[in-house]
């Protein structure tokens, strides 16, 4: 069944454009405002919502792997024979819109932070410093592994590839909701209107944070290797060259511009992994990937339901979990684009196997080389680190490495792409709500980049601390979203089973079909 036609949803446009504006707006008259109201809305949010983010995440995951082994693993989706998109260029989508600034930044940062402050599950445990990578990087692992990743693009993305590709309806964040409304979810409805709206301003909010920690992180690295000045004007302008990118990406669209930057990207980071086991500590990072991945499985139920530390657990793994969260329906709507003809194995097993191991190995390419100077020469990455914040620690592993000056290019290079590829991709996803279909004007994909873009731009002027506060706001708007992805635990194996009913019976058909042709002559 072919799509529905449908027009462009002005009032979502407007009322999702126009909250993103007044956010900045306010911020621009009164931070210290925004920034209070923000922190006691996360506070609230953390309070409350954490533990079933905890239980939604886990839910998501172990449902989607169990189907991915049944029998309706084999259910083709997207009525379609054939993968329309090669595996490594697929992935390379996947990859590159779900990393993002963290695959860069927090690689380095993240699990140098854990080992200088062992995670309050292992802090009793009387490890040795070397004893104590193990939690760092399995911390790590956790928070941008197998959990995140099956929440960005599993069962929401099953659901919305049968309502729209077997039953023409629209790719909507609200599309999510037809199995359970029916069809009057996309007619004028207030739950449905809502559901776009909250999903837009969820994943704006997700985008315009990295976008401007970009600025001011590459700011920090170009003064370290060149002396350019890490001025406001040098922010902007890194910005400005980003958004460039980003537009004419969008522009040439998903099969075009998006895939051959996320695949050019996936190529360097490749390359820049190869270098770095070469010349790093290869069999300290080797070692420590198969051992940390190990304790991350062994110690996995344990760090994904763990309710101690309710301040650590704010801080860091109900924090992430809302900032994917908000991600969520969009990046389902992306991946339902790019993945027609795979199967549900294919898919899940690609985005809550393959990636996350992907994730993990580059964590501990980068972070593990950081954690191996760290180790044995106490102070080296952590003190920039705490001076610095995570670009410094970037800048720090780099100098450790015989040819640090060019890797260090290399990964600011890599890190400005990661974040196109990531605005890129939103933009398109926004403009697919917007519109209701999977080709939208290329006006409007550009539109939002652009916007996104202005908009971060004016929170650089205001400072830092207006970017913390959209930061810590991507967790509050989260509420809403996490609870838009909480029916797909049971509507995608529902729809997986009705799939496979239909298949076996398009298949039964067909031979029956061939047999009375081959009776005839």
């Amino acid at each position: 069944m072919k799509p529905r036609k449908t027009n462009t949803d002005w009032t979502t446009f407007a009322v999702s454009g126009g909250f993103l504006s007044l956010f900045v707006i306010i911020a621009l008259i009164d931070i210290d405002l925004v920034g209070s109201l923000v922190t006691e809305s996360f506070n609230w949010s953390v309070t409350f919502f954490g533990a079933y983010w905890q239980l939604l995440l886990f839910g998501t995951f172990a449902i989607g792997i169990i189907l991915a082994f049944s029998k309706y693993g084999k259910v083709r989706l997207g009525k379609m024979d054939k993968p329309e998109n090669g595996y490594f260029r697929w992935i390379s989508m996947i990859l590159c819109t779900l990393l993002a600034s963290g695959g860069v930044f927090w690689a380095a940062a993240e699990p140098i932070y854990h080992f200088v402050t062992t995670p309050p599950l292992f802090a009793n445990d009387g490890m040795s410093a070397t004893e104590a990578v193990l939690p760092a990087l399995s911390q790590s692992f956790l928070h941008w592994g197998f959990l995140a990743w099956a929440c960005l693009g599993t069962l929401a993305t099953i659901v919305l590839m049968y309502a729209h590709y077997h039953k023409g309806y629209p790719l909507k964040p609200r599309t999510i909701l037809y199995p359970i409304f029916g069809e009057k979810i996309f007619k004028k409805s207030l739950l449905g209107s809502a559901a776009d709206i909250v999903s837009i301003i969820a994943v704006a909010a997700g985008t315009m944070g990295p976008i401007g920690f970009l600025g001011i992180q590459l700011g920090y690295g170009l003064h370290s290797l060149f002396g350019i000045p890490n001025s406001l004007t040098t922010n902007i302008i890194i910005v400005g060259a980003l958004i460039v990118i980003a537009a004419i990406s969008v522009a040439s669209g998903v099969d075009r511009g998006i895939q051959f930057l996320s695949r050019l990207n996936v190529g360097f980071v490749v390359l820049l992994t190869a270098i770095m086991l070469v010349i790093g500590p290869t069999m300290f990072i080797i070692d420590s990937f198969i051992a940390a991945e190990a304790f991350h499985l062994q110690n996995f139920f344990e760090m994904t339901l763990y309710r101690g530390d309710q301040a650590w657990l704010g801080y860091w793994t109900v924090f992430f979990w809302g900032w994917f969260l908000g991600y969520g329906p969009m990046m389902a709507i992306f991946i339902s684009k790019i993945s027609r003809g795979r199967t549900i194995r294919e898919l899940i097993i690609a985005v809550s196997v393959v990636a996350p191991l992907v994730s993990n190995f580059w964590f501990t390419v980068v972070g593990g080389t950081g954690l191996f100077h760290e180790v044995n020469n106490p102070g080296t990455i952590s003190g920039p680190l705490s001076d610095g914040g995570m670009p410094a620690a970037v800048m720090a592993i780099m100098d450790q490495l015989p040819i640090g000056f060019i890797m260090a290019v290399g990964f600011l290079i890599v890190t400005l792409v990661f974040v196109s590829t990531t605005v890129d991709s939103i933009s398109y996803t926004v403009a697919v709500t917007l519109t209701g279909n999977d080709n939208p004007q290329k006006w409007i994909r550009v539109f939002w980049v652009l916007l996104f873009g202005i908009l971060s731009v004016v929170l650089l002027t205001i400072g830092e601390g207006s970017i913390s506060a959209l930061q810590n706001f991507i967790v509050v708007t989260a509420i809403p979203v996490s609870l838009l992805l909480l029916p797909p635990l049971w509507n995608g194996p529902k729809l997986a089973k009705q799939m496979y009913l239909e298949q076996q019976q398009e298949l039964k058909d067909k031979v029956e079909t061939d047999d009375s042709g081959k009776q005839a002559s």
